[in-house]
């Protein structure tokens, strides 16, 4: 049994992330300032601290108190467009407070460590699906955040013998029984359309003018309990010691995905054949720092982490979403 800290715990892919380490036998403590999290989202059995990540002191009494094996690291700032607008709250919370939280974990004698990062790192790629050693060169100040922390893990690795591993997922999506998305405001495009429908109001796409199929955006969705047990195998091969990919700088760095990109407008058919109707929409113009395509090779954590999706079809992803909506009209209590 490891005694994993889930920063973030609280939100929604830290939440299903607390289901799965509890379901897989660990013992797990949550450390979420519920500034975007919801208090109920926390399993049976794990322990909720209320606390930012960011402070030292008291991160360093969570360490020292509860005797914690491994981190995942999910807490942070997440939204695109806001980081454009702040890049320096983006900068000073994700890498300032994400790098002094690693050096807590690394005084407090904590060598393990994974990261939920995000292939905003790489911007807009040469190559589809995306390998793991493409160029990284992000285009916004959230994925250039998510960069920055990698990198310190990388030299934490090679200085101090920290092993680690960072997850680049795409879009996520889709609910378990007890733990669904519930965010304001809501950016992501499943929960965006869903609330639409159930409020009677059109959908905006965000862009007609790409250079893909049907001129919306591409991109490569997993089911947030398929990244769920990539969290969970990750942390496994940070105690692993042999034959776990590491780069022998101590970081392991996979891509999740389907192999398989959906566009919005996809996206837009899943949800009305889930719900049964046509859904009203009209096209928007872009987002800023939006790439038009992401779609990832998971080659590698099929090879080292032995992941592979078991939920690659969109309709079950989008249905799973919209059966967690109608079991919890209004989102979470709190």
């Amino acid at each position: 049994m490891t005694r994993i800290l889930v920063t973030g715990g609280a939100g929604y892919v830290g939440a299903v992330s607390v289901e799965a380490f509890l379901a897989a036998g660990h013992d797990v403590v949550v450390l979420d300032d519920l500034s975007t999290g919801h208090r109920s989202a926390v399993a049976d059995g794990a322990r909720l601290i209320v606390g930012d990540y960011t402070d030292r002191a008291t991160a360093a009494a969570v360490f020292a108190e509860e005797s914690i094996d491994a981190i995942l690291h999910c807490a942070a700032r997440s939204l695109v467009g806001e980081s454009i607008e702040q890049p320096a709250r983006y900068f000073g919370e994700n890498v300032g407070g994400g790098i002094g939280f690693l050096e807590t974990a690394r005084a407090a004698g904590v060598m393990r460590f994974v990261l939920s990062s995000s292939a905003a790192v790489y911007g807009v790629p040469d190559e589809t699906p995306i390998p793991e050693d493409a160029a990284l060169r992000p285009v916004n100040p959230y994925g250039e955040s998510k960069r920055s922390l990698e990198a310190a893990m990388a030299w934490y690795g090679r200085a101090y013998g920290m092993r680690s591993v960072s997850l680049r997922y795409f879009n996520v999506a889709g609910a378990t029984d007890d733990i669904g998305e519930d965010h304001d405001p809501e950016t992501h495009l499943i929960p965006a359309i869903l609330r639409s429908v159930e409020a009677g109001r059109t959908v905006t796409i965000f862009g007609g003018d790409y250079p893909t199929r049907d001129g919306t955006n591409v991109r490569d969705y997993i089911h947030v309990a398929d990244l769920a047990d990539a969290h969970l195998r990750a942390i496994e091969a940070t105690g692993s010691t042999a034959g776990d990919g590491h780069d022998g700088e101590g970081l392991l760095v996979c891509n999740l995905g389907n192999g398989d990109g959906f566009t919005n407008l996809d996206v837009l058919r899943a949800a009305e054949t889930v719900v049964g109707r046509s859904i009203p929409h009209e096209i928007g113009p872009r987002r800023p720092g939006d790439p038009p395509t992401l779609v990832a090779s998971a080659r590698r954590a099929a090879d080292v982490l032995d992941w592979h999706p078991q939920r690659p079809n969109l309709e079950e992803m989008v249905g799973s979403a919209w059966a967690w909506r109608q079991a919890h009209p209004g989102g979470y209590a709190d």
